[in-house]
């Protein structure tokens, strides 16, 4: 998908000079984090852009003055409100942010810890950190001026799924954690310093063996890539056979040689190979938030849904390329993630 920077929307915030707000990113790197700071001021000849300082980035290595950047305003949220008095149970699954490097990041619990800490996966850097349970908190969004989903209602819903999070399998809780020390990072060449480095834990110990998915020959599986321009996207191939340690070659089913004469066979990694999704059946249609992919270019990209359109189509909403496009809903299914050798359905969520 071509990147095309879009902010129109009938909903504007308005921050002033002296507000206390979080920021995001889209360098490679930081994308998923939120770092506190202070609005400086309105830019007069865009009011959609606001200078904003940081509280824990500086401008070089010296780490004498405090970075300012001129950022849109849908990289910008108020600070979540403080956390509930009736403390709200962390569980396997659950989509949140985990306080890493002066920064909030985006993750999702994959395993709890008998000693009370939970395993948080990254998608952006494919990396996953051991966390104490008071640096983790619930992942929200802010849309159009409210918090999503709202407080209250996130707390029944925790409350409703306790029982069934009591009879989990006591396993969850022995799996020990990971930490992808060779993950992949750009942010060395990013100019924002400080604290705010690359998501890592070297006191974190690897896991022990799981619940591995064995890939033989013929097995239908969705493979992703790093290449420029398609991070984060699916393709559906075929296992051909193993391709020495940790490899599998693979017959992606749409795309072609350069002749296109046949299917384009590759060497893959295995953590970038899936089992297909399983089917779900969607019968009241999709609602606004709810977390999709979307079939584009001959393969999946996750998006979420910004507009319910008539006759079964849809605006979605692209975070990495901030863009909207419409589709049909055949070309949509709902969103999960493979994680730990086991299907996750992420919270809804929009980000603007």
């Amino acid at each position: 998908m071509s990147k095309s920077k879009t902010s129109s929307s009938s909903w504007l915030p308005q921050f002033n000079p002296g507000d206390r707000v979080e920021i995001s990113s889209d360098e490679p790197g930081f994308r998923g984090s939120w770092f506190a700071g202070t609005v400086i001021r309105r830019e007069a000849k865009n009011p959609n852009r606001y200078v904003v300082e940081y509280d824990k980035l500086y401008e070089d290595e010296s780490g004498e003055k405090l970075l300012q950047e001129t950022v849109d305003w849908v990289e910008l949220r108020p600070p979540p409100p403080p956390p509930e008095k009736k403390k709200v149970q962390l569980k396997f699954g659950d989509e949140v942010e985990a306080f890493h490097s002066d920064g909030w990041w985006e993750g999702a619990i994959t395993a709890e810890h008998a000693d009370g800490k939970f395993a948080v996966f990254f998608r952006s850097s494919k990396e996953q950190i051991v966390f104490e349970e008071k640096e983790l908190r619930l992942r929200r969004e802010w849309v159009e001026g409210k918090w999503e989903p709202p407080f209250e209602q996130r707390q029944r819903e925790k409350e409703r799924s306790q029982e069934k999070a009591d009879s989990r399998p006591s396993k969850l809780a022995k799996r020990e954690s990971s930490s992808v020390n060779n993950a992949k990072s750009q942010r060395t060449n990013s100019t924002k310093v400080g604290k705010g480095e690359k998501l890592s834990e070297p006191e974190a110990k690897p896991n022990p063996p799981e619940e591995v998915v064995k890939f033989t020959q013929g097995m239908q599986v969705e493979v992703t890539t790093d290449d420029e321009g398609f991070q984060g996207a699916w393709f559906a191939a075929t296992i051909i056979e193993p391709s020495g340690e940790d490899k599998f070659l693979i017959e992606y089913k749409t795309l072609t040689n350069e002749d296109d004469t046949e299917f384009l066979r590759e060497e893959i990694r295995t953590c970038h190979i899936r089992p297909c999704p399983p089917k779900t059946i969607i019968v009241d249609g999709f609602k606004v938030m709810d977390e999709v992919d979307a079939y584009y270019n001959e393969c999946w990209w996750v998006g979420v849904i910004a507009k319910v359109l008539i006759n079964c189509k849809y605006m979605v909403y692209f975070k990495d390329t901030d863009e909207k496009i419409t589709f049909k809903q055949a070309d949509l299914r709902p969103h999960q993630d493979w994680l730990n050798g086991k299907w996750v359905v992420p919270s809804k969520a929009l980000k603007q």
